[in-house]
């Protein structure tokens, strides 16, 4: 727990909200009830996380669209951009859990370490204050956008669709090119195709994963011609 704490940044006071939040509902139905699961503080860092980054973009882009607000506040708190957070910690090293979820690949598991993400947030405001889980989620989260509005953020496929759709005539398509690895580690890997033409491939863990992926790649390679 140490180590961990020097990663985050902070020595927790309440050394038992840290260990709560890292204990997977799998250890606590195996300790017989004598270990607390980290269910409740997901919920509570989940609100803490949805208004830290709503006020965040609020005041960051003034210009901003409310529509616009909601889609990139949903792709800053989704499973994905908190697992890259639970990544740069290692947090699956330091995770409890069951024997079977340990066994089945539970500390590479997306779902389970965004969760611990959101259960850490929750520990950091019951700890250490607002200003402390504020601290960890501008650190973690907010500071890959920058001061500039972000031509698109972690939803790569919905802005390559917006920039296509600016020329009549155009589509998109996503064909799965492999997949290889364990069950519970898998890693796709996708191409994206504009008219039936190759413009960028990706991959990740998961199908919707590599097409975002494959997404970003395009994007990139399209503003380039610009």
């Amino acid at each position: 727990m140490t180590e961990l704490e020097e990663k985050i940044g902070y020595r927790f006071h309440d050394s038992r909200l840290l260990q709560t939040a890292l204990t997977h509902s799998s250890y606590a139905n195996e300790s017989g009830g004598s270990a607390l699961c980290n269910e409740r503080l997901e919920f509570l860092g989940d609100s803490v996380l949805g208004f830290t980054v709503a006020d965040a973009l609020y005041r960051r882009f003034g210009a901003m669209p409310e529509g616009r607000m909601t889609r990139l506040r949903s792709e800053l708190v989704c499973e994905q951009s908190l697992h890259h957070v639970a990544l740069g910690l290692e947090l699956g090293r330091y995770m409890r859990l069951g024997r079977g979820m340990d066994h089945n690949g539970g500390r590479e598991r997306p779902s389970i370490l965004a969760d611990a993400v959101e259960a850490l947030i929750a520990a950091l405001y019951l700890d250490g204050g607002y200003d402390e889980a504020k601290k960890f989620i501008s650190s973690r989260l907010l500071s890959q956008l920058g001061e500039k509005e972000p031509l698109y953020f972690n939803d790569a496929k919905t802005a390559l669709q917006e920039l296509v759709q600016q020329q009549s005539g155009r589509s998109l398509s996503y064909e799965l090119l492999s997949e290889s690895g364990p069950d519970h580690l898998k890693v796709f890997s996708v191409e994206v195709c504009l008219n039936g033409k190759p413009i960028g491939t990706g991959s990740g863990h998961s199908k919707k994963e590599a097409e975002q992926a494959a997404a970003a790649v395009a994007l990139k390679a399209m503003h380039q011609e610009k």
